[in-house]
């Protein structure tokens, strides 16, 4: 592992990078079960911090399918609080990067020190996350697209009949060319876009834990939908009128009518 030197960037104090392994992507209410940081110093050499962490709740079978991390594997291991206040020292003046560390890594790190009742400030630190300087670099829109996978010019960039259609060329030859990409539609979904079996809503804002659903988010979290529903219209009524995915607030109405969603069956 080689760290960042002069030649390549002038730091003028420590640059960390950080990857997080979780029991899922909901940046709210899930753990964390493996954190690595390598921090790299102004002078050209390298410091690093590795931890499995125990998350203190089950680990999904769907999250263990993508890093091979199992609840054996974590049991006696630290959990985040224990180890909270050596991160804190380690990342001391540090600026931050990773892949995705904005959007994914870093909200849900922050959730992870106020859960423990710990302050981690990104207040003064840079963060730059790799992956934007990917997709600024190297372009992931549907003209790049149709030209990596079809070989053309897309000439009708933006027109809406010329964008669907070479939407349409592009799936065709996605699905040539990836022949281990589901073949019926219901697989394709739960391969591309796939979703935490505990989550209600699209995107986790609503949870199942155990045969209650209740709530990830805002002063009401982990507390049961139903009760929240029945003890606080207040609150309700606030998530309905605000900015909330429609999915979200539709489950909520649902539970107000008396109709509570039906499980999905795993496995």
């Amino acid at each position: 592992m080689s760290a960042i030197t002069q030649h390549d960037l002038t730091l003028s104090r420590p640059l960390a990078f950080f990857d997080l392994e979780t029991t899922g992507i909901n940046t709210q209410s899930d753990r964390i079960i493996e954190i690595a940081v390598v921090k790299c110093l102004p002078k050209g050499s390298i410091k690093d911090f590795h931890h499995l962490l125990n998350p203190e709740i089950p680990i999904p079978p769907s999250a263990t399918d993508v890093h091979g991390i199992t609840d054996a594997d974590v049991a006696l291991a630290p959990t985040f609080a224990q180890i909270a206040s050596r991160l804190v020292a380690f990342l001391e003046g540090c600026d931050l990067s990773g892949f995705n560390v904005r959007r994914f890594d870093l909200p849900l790190l922050l959730q992870e020190f106020h859960r423990c009742g710990m302050s981690f400030d990104t207040e003064g630190r840079r963060v730059v996350d790799v992956q934007t300087i990917f997709h600024m670099r190297e372009p992931r829109d549907l003209s790049a697209a149709l030209r990596f996978y079809c070989g053309r010019e897309h000439s009708g960039a933006h027109g809406a009949m010329a964008d669907v259609a070479a939407t349409l060329d592009v799936f065709r030859a996605q699905l040539q060319r990836y022949p281990d990409l589901p073949q019926d539609i219901d697989a394709l979904e739960a391969t591309v876009h796939p979703k935490d079996p505990s989550w209600v809503d699209d995107d986790g804002r609503i949870v199942w834990e155990g045969d209650t659903i209740v709530l990830s988010f805002g002063k009401y979290r982990g507390s049961a939908l139903q009760t929240v529903i029945k003890n606080d219209r207040n609150y309700i009524q606030w998530i309905l009128d605000g900015s909330f995915p429609e999915a979200t607030k539709s489950v909520i109405r649902n539970m107000m009518r008396g109709v509570t969603p039906v499980r999905a069956a795993t496995g």
